[in-house]
């Protein structure tokens, strides 16, 4: 079996999401950094890919409540 070539945009992708897990949950970096790396994996629809895991991770209540501080914090951005 042949060995596979690394995808250098994959590994940048992890290296996001190792940093984006040291800020608080909520902010949207860590489902910007998931997203990154299920489009460097070859997903058709990453940001799906992304919500599926909160979903799956923080379940109902807690995906609501990272939604809605995250909306929040995007409003208070905008002004």
């Amino acid at each position: 079996m042949a060995k596979r070539k690394a995808n250098p945009a994959l590994k940048r992708a992890r290296a996001q999401y190792k940093r984006a897990k040291k800020k608080p949950p909520g902010e949207g970096s860590r489902f910007k950094a998931v997203e990154a790396a299920a489009r460097a994996s070859g997903a058709k629809n990453p940001k799906a890919v992304a919500a599926a895991i909160m979903w799956r991770k923080y379940g109902r209540k807690g995906g609501a409540r990272l939604i809605k501080k995250g909306k929040a914090a995007a409003k208070r951005k905008k002004k």
